[in-house]
């Protein structure tokens, strides 16, 4: 194995750290993501430093402790947002606080030659994120870029030391991946020789010498990386038995399971299928010392989700037993990717881990093989888009690789269920809030259904507003973009296909509970969007299409409606949805509606207007 550059991310505990270190392992450059305050024998593993952003200030009693020498010891050092700030403050410059702050993304122009902005436009726009703001340099130091007249990049390349304000690691900034290429090129001198390949052989190694003649236990969900994680166990050649599980719990979408059974069955893997849709209805658990109801009699979202994730470990305890596994010679396999480790690994080193949501892979016997450390995770240097890739070159098949993700819980939270319409004392107030945002093509319905949101750091439940009338997507936008920042009850904006509705509101629900009859309706339209996306070929223009069920009926009794909600994100914690006209063809949208229409137990079908923020991916 030869040997390679590294770089070291250093870490205040942000979010961004999984991105730069994304970015930096695409371009070819292994990188390791350490902690700020590493030891110098830990720092002295690296060729270059890339000091990542994070939320504190560095003035700030809980600035986050770091290790000087980082500073002194004379190796290529770029410094993003909060990184930028610590070498200024660090080697004497000022940074304060002041009255304006840059969230978003800004044009800047680049003021010098500068290596770092080599093969860039002077004006180019770049994602900000920051209150504080560098107002005096450290001698030595040159400004290279200003936003808004405010400082955006400097550097000393005597000391081969850079910082720039902005977060080149996102899609926002338009230059980023080149300014990132530039520091570790230009300015610090590595070589791109890590590829997918090394870290290919490195998996088979570490599952063969891990693994060694014991037998493997290992979920498959369903999804790309347990799927991937069960082929490289073929690939590996094991003495051992590989006992691949996949739970049916009757909420998957149409074909899944088959699918992968006949890609694991190819690469000689047999997939054990445990069926048991009456299990997971019937089912019921322990919420805050109470035992619930069972799931077909559960309409809330955080009850249906504990109930099917308790089935589960239920169910896989009892396959468990049904195998006669020995603990003393089982090796558990899993899916981990490495955003997943950075994101623990960040949380605690910024001392901030928050409760982690208790996963449904978490039975007696997976702690047990943990607390052992006979776990193995081959897919934990990946990154999601390299998982795909490695995918089509163990030949998985492609309606596999390109798999949208998928919730454990599956179209059980894609239903929305209610027993009664939402409606508190506000809902009459809300609706004519809402009504202000109405235009003379466009007409504005507040819906009687509870979603899921997100503003700030909190998540919110609020009402669905919807618009119907005139097709004008970039007004259709405009508006729902401008309704949350007024109308504070609303949290997700839809339009409605077909004719314009005339009521402000709508007060008429059909009850609603988990059940064959209504999975198999919303499993039907899932499938119909889906194959339709399949057929032109654009599976891969959106990064997720949760089909949804809600219990909104339009005056047709006993029917209900369906969401259609795009995605397109490259990290997951932000996202835009797919513009008809814009990011989907039109005619395609109009063909998905057509599709699902043509089961006439729907009474309309809506097209989610929300980007997250303020809405999350799911509805629920």
């Amino acid at each position: 194995n030869m040997s390679h550059h590294k770089v070291g991310i250093l870490d205040p505990g942000a979010q961004y750290g999984k991105l730069i270190d994304k970015t930096v392992r695409k371009l070819g450059v292994e990188s390791q993501i350490v902690d700020l305050a590493a030891s110098n024998d830990e720092l002295a593993k690296y060729d270059a430093y890339i000091i990542a952003g994070g939320g504190a200030s560095v003035n700030g009693v809980d600035a986050p402790k770091y290790n000087p020498e980082i500073f002194r010891l004379g190796k290529p050092t770029l410094g993003i947002c909060y990184g930028l700030q610590l070498i200024v403050k660090e080697l004497g410059g000022t940074v304060e606080k002041l009255d304006m702050r840059e969230d978003g993304p800004i044009e800047m122009s680049v003021e010098t030659d500068s290596v770092l902005f080599q093969g860039t436009p002077k004006k180019q726009v770049a994602l900000m994120t920051h209150g504080d703001t560098v107002t005096k340099l450290p001698e030595g130091f040159v400004l290279d870029a200003t936003s808004n007249g405010l400082t955006a990049a400097i550097s000393n390349a005597e000391k081969n030391m850079y910082g720039v304000q902005f977060h080149p690691e996102t899609d926002l900034t338009q230059y980023g991946t080149n300014i990132i290429s530039n520091f570790l090129f230009k300015v610090s001198g590595l070589e791109a020789n890590y590829t997918l390949e090394d870290r290919h052989q490195a998996a088979l190694e570490e599952i063969r010498d891990t693994v060694g003649d014991s037998d493997v236990l290992l979920f498959v969900s369903g999804g790309v990386d347990s799927t991937i994680t069960a082929l490289l166990m073929a690939e590996a050649g094991l003495s051992g038995t590989v006992h691949a599980v996949h739970v049916d719990h009757g909420m998957m979408r149409h074909n899944e399971s088959e699918i992968v059974e006949v890609a694991l069955k190819a690469a000689g893997i047999d997939l054990d299928v445990v069926r048991d849709p009456d299990f997971f209805m019937n089912a019921s658990t322990d919420i805050r010392g109470t035992q619930s109801k069972t799931l077909k009699e559960t309409t809330d979202p955080e009850e249906k989700r504990a109930i099917i994730g308790d089935a589960f470990i239920k169910l896989r305890n009892r396959e468990i037993d049904r195998l006669g596994l020995d603990p003393n010679t089982t090796v558990l396999a899993m899916g981990t990717l490495r955003p997943d480790l950075i994101e623990s690994a960040s949380e605690l080193a910024s001392g901030n881990a928050k409760v982690i949501k208790t996963h449904h892979n978490d039975t007696p016997l997976v702690r047990e093989l943990r607390k052992r450390n006979q776990v193995i995770e081959p897919l934990k240097e990946l990154h999601k888009d390299e998982v795909r890739e490695l995918g089509m070159k163990l030949n998985a098949p492609d309606e596999l690789v390109w798999r949208h993700p998928f919730p454990g819980p599956g179209l059980g939270i894609r239903l929305l269920c209610a027993k009664e319409a939402y409606m508190n004392d506000d809902f009459e107030d809300v609706a004519k809030q809402l009504a202000k945002h109405a235009t003379d093509d466009i007409s504005t319905t507040l819906l009687p259904v509870r979603t899921v949101g997100v503003q700030g750091d909190d998540r919110t439940l609020s009402y669905l507003a919807a618009l119907s009338g005139k097709e004008d997507w970039p007004t259709l936008q405009k508006i729902a973009r401008a309704i949350p920042k007024s109308v504070h009850g609303v949290n997700r904006i839809v339009y409605i296909f077909g004719d314009a509705l005339k009521e402000t509101s709508q007060t008429k629900i059909t009850e609603t509970y988990p059940s064959k009859d209504a999975f198999d309706q919303l499993r039907v339209a899932d499938d119909a969007a889906t194959k339709v996306l399949q057929k032109h070929g654009l599976n891969k223009a959106v990064a997720q299409m949760p089909i949804v069920s809600f219990p909104v009926n339009f005056g047709e009794e006993g029917k209900r409606s369906i969401g259609i909600r795009t995605m397109i994100t490259n990290d997951f914690m932000t996202g835009d949805i797919a513009l008809p006209g814009r990011d989907l063809p039109i005619d395609v949208i109009h063909e998905m509606v057509r599709e699902i229409q043509k089961d006439s137990s729907i009474a309309r079908i809506v097209y989610d207007l929300t980007s997250k923020p303020p809405g999350t991916t799911e509805w629920e």
